[in-house]
């Protein structure tokens, strides 16, 4: 985009330099004929955005950085489950990681996103892979600022004159949005985000093109894997968490939900929440660091312990919820310089996942901690869902020789509980199993937890931090199990049950006295079962049709030109079903060769 003419440069800040909103040449003409050309070249960037031309530019780029044959070959797809650190093969994985990830890129927003979220699906790709997919970073180049200022005067209520001032360089610059540092017009300096122009039009047109390539990728995927996979389930979760954070509106109601959440906490702290729209949202300003740049001085060992405790079981609360932070590093967590509470930010991405599979994955822990590993193999029995493909009893040995190595290990370690859930998640689907939707966000949330509360206080080991919290995390389990609401359902099934035991009874003594008992089975096959079943038939079908027609045919040739003259057009008949019914079977036979190699 050429950059658009920009007002004189005003007085300098601490920050750089600001452009003075209420100043005439932001409501004079020039203004207004620059915001009109501005739109006029978003609008015919707008019309260039079709899912047509946005399909062959990918399937361009794919071509072009050599990966389109993962979407045509199946043996192809089949390789990526790799072998083993420093294997050829392993090689041959981060080339073809490093290709995802410059092709990513090159794609745009939509596609930097959909990296960043498979990062968190290291169950479904190999290590090598989500190593180079996890250096996508999502700081990008940052817009000019008259393109982000055409949407703050759509937006904001007052237009542009809603603010005093504003940096017009970026505080930060993602794929999605820009924050600004800026200053209301009643004089409270705030942070402000804008979501770039053209972004959703573009992620909505991507994700319909990425739904079809997910849906043929899981076709070429092995029955295995692809029973306990489910690529298309994978883009709807990640189209739903980018179009949370594309609506301001969304953002901002989680951020005040989170403020509710950490009243309790005398450390911690949300920005406040200014105004919302739907691209724009204007929050407090926290002056100060991130939590991985302040002073070391600036808090004492006693002051990094109580706010480690805090962000700790601040966490904790919200998981058990089954709602919470899914991005919670170090970049979100700003230490102020005036209140020195640690302000937790950027609520875009948050996620939610099944309130007893939450309790089910703590009680592990806790397992765990006790060496009880036969008890926390169990438990997660009840988190993954097994398939037709699945050994439970390998599964289970496998668990029970993981969590061995975690009974009493130190969060410096490579044995960390954050690493511990992406192995669980890894061996579940080494066999087979399915992972329940949110668990793959959650566990990076988790990771991420913990990373930062060994960052903020490596003398103190995370386990110790979680088992402080032992109390907090029984009562919200027994309240849980114990509620009325929660329960209606068991006490009304147990009522009827009671109300109606007597005739049951009944009619099964009246059903022993005439000997009528009959117990009904209906044995059914599998979906994958099925198509291979039918493809089978179809194919053997073919191949005695085409059979058949060879031989009709073969014989009539046989009885010789003379008799086949006799009939008009049975030797053009002949010959065609020669040939047709030959070519059926070359291919019958060419099928069945490509299915035994798949």
């Amino acid at each position: 985009m050429a950059m658009a003419t920009l007002p004189p440069r005003q007085a300098a800040t601490p920050t750089g330099r600001r452009v003075d909103l209420s100043a005439a040449w932001w409501s004079s003409p020039r203004w207004a004929e620059e915001k009109k050309r501005i739109k006029a070249e978003l609008a015919a960037l707008e019309a260039g955005i079709t899912p047509r031309k946005r399909l062959r530019a990918v399937v361009r780029t794919l071509a072009r950085h050599g990966l389109l044959h993962l979407l045509q070959d199946r043996k192809a797809v089949k390789e990526l489950a790799g072998t083993g650190p420093g294997s050829p093969q392993d090689q041959r994985l981060r080339q073809i990681g490093r290709r995802v990830r410059l092709a990513f890129q090159e794609l745009g927003p939509t596609f930097i996103k959909l990296g960043q979220v498979l990062v968190t699906r290291q169950e479904l790709l190999p290590e090598p892979i989500t190593m180079e997919l996890a250096q996508l970073l999502d700081q990008v180049p940052p817009m000019p600022f008259p393109y982000m200022a055409v949407v703050l005067d759509d937006e904001l209520p007052d237009g542009l004159q809603t603010l005093a001032w504003i940096d017009p360089d970026p505080i930060g610059s993602a794929s999605l949005a820009q924050v600004y540092r800026a200053q209301l017009r009643d004089g409270r300096p705030c942070a402000v985000k804008v979501v770039r122009p053209l972004v959703d039009k573009l992620f909505q047109t991507d994700i319909a093109n990425i739904a079809k390539l997910a849906r043929r990728l899981q076709k070429l995927l092995p029955p295995p894997m692809a029973a306990s996979s489910d690529l298309p389930g994978v883009i709807r979760d990640y189209y739903s968490s980018v179009a949370s954070e594309l609506d301001m509106r969304i953002e901002a109601r989680n951020t005040k939900e989170g403020r509710a959440i950490v009243e309790e906490f005398g450390t911690l702290a949300v920005p406040e929440v200014y105004l919302a729209t739907r691209r724009v949202l204007v929050t407090e300003y926290i002056d100060g660091w991130n939590i991985k740049d302040f002073p070391v001085d600036f808090f004492t060992f006693e002051e990094r312990f109580e706010r480690m405790i805090d962000l700790a079981h601040l966490y904790i609360k919200e998981f058990l919820d089954g709602r919470y932070h899914a991005d919670p590093h170090g970049s979100n967590l700003m230490v102020c310089r005036h209140t020195r509470k640690v302000y937790v930010i950027d609520w875009g991405m948050v996620g939610r996942m099944d309130a007893l599979h939450t309790e089910a994955i703590f009680r592990h822990l806790l397992h765990i901690r006790l060496n009880q590993a036969e008890d926390a193999a169990e438990v997660m029995l009840d988190v993954f869902e097994p398939t037709p493909y699945t050994d439970t009893g390998r599964l289970k040995d496998q668990l029970r020789s993981l969590y061995i190595q975690y009974v009493d290990t130190e969060q410096a370690g490579s044995h960390n509980w954050g690493h511990l859930l992406v192995e669980e998640i890894r061996i579940a689907m080494e066999n087979h199993c399915r992972i329940p939707a949110g668990l793959s966000l959650w566990a990076k949330g988790w990771s991420a937890a913990e990373g930062t509360a060994r960052w903020l206080c490596p003398e103190i080991t995370y386990h110790t931090v979680v088992e402080s919290a032992d109390v907090q995390i029984l009562r919200r389990l027994l309240a849980r199990r114990f509620n009325y609401r929660a329960n209606a359902a068991w006490i009304a099934e147990a009522s009827e049950l009671v109300a109606t035991l007597p005739r049951r009874l009944n009619k099964i003594l009246e059903r022993a006295a005439w000997n009528d008992f009959k117990l009904p089975v209906e044995g059914r096959l599998s979906e994958q079962a099925t198509r291979n079943l039918n493809r089978m038939v179809n194919r053997a079908t073919l191949g005695l049709v085409s059979g058949s027609f060879f031989l009709g045919s073969a014989l009539l040739a046989a009885l010789g030109s003379g008799a086949l003259d006799r009939i008009p057009g049975l030797a053009a008949v002949t010959t065609t079903a020669l040939w047709g019914s030959l070519g059926a079977g070359v291919y019958t036979v060419w099928r069945v060769l490509r299915s035994n190699k798949a």
